[in-house]
């Protein structure tokens, strides 16, 4: 596990208050949403607000891929990884 993704785990579990959940229980490949871990709306917008903070980078709600960028832990390190490079 790359240090991004552990660091993104963290983030969630800190930013969303889940108590019954380490790091390890969230798979990097595990849909964050619906049947995956179960997050909501509510938790994308808290979430969002916690990457923009944690990391330095802007989110665009009304982008047609912000969806596909919280699609998962992989798909939020790929993102934050690409928007480093061009900040």
């Amino acid at each position: 596990m790359s240090q991004l993704t552990l660091d993104i785990k963290h983030l969630i579990i800190d930013a969303l208050g889940l108590e019954d959940i380490a790091p390890h229980d969230i798979a990097s490949d595990q849909p964050l949403f619906g049947d995956g871990l179960g997050l909501d709306s509510v938790d994308a917008l808290e979430l969002g607000l916690a990457i923009q903070k944690r990391f330095g980078i802007k989110i665009d709600a009304d982008a047609k891929d912000t969806r596909s960028h919280f699609a998962s832990v992989n798909s939020l390190a790929s993102f934050i990884e690409a928007n480093r490079a061009t900040a």
